[in-house]
């Protein structure tokens, strides 16, 4: 787990209907209104309509996602919330 945290994060949104997210450590919840991303730099998440995860590696720590996008919210990073 600990080198899963050492991955970098990447964002990456076109045309605000596809978005493909790296550094990903697990998908806590998903309709298709809200999806709860546990990230290596805290939790995400991603509101919009008619949203989808069309492709998920948590191997590789990877999402896409598709939908109409409204918002990416981050909360406090995971480490902070845990000292």
């Amino acid at each position: 787990m600990e080198e899963q945290r050492e991955m970098g994060h990447s964002l990456t949104i076109n045309d605000r209907r596809n978005g493909t997210l790296t550094g990903i450590l697990d998908v806590l919840s998903f309709d298709a209104n809200e999806i709860l991303l546990k990230t290596c730099r805290g939790m995400l998440t991603i509101k919009g309509k008619e949203l989808h995860v069309s492709r998920l590696e948590l191997e590789r720590g990877e999402v896409d996602v598709e939908g109409g996008f409204d918002s990416f919210v981050y909360s406090q990073s995971m480490d902070k919330k845990q000292k």
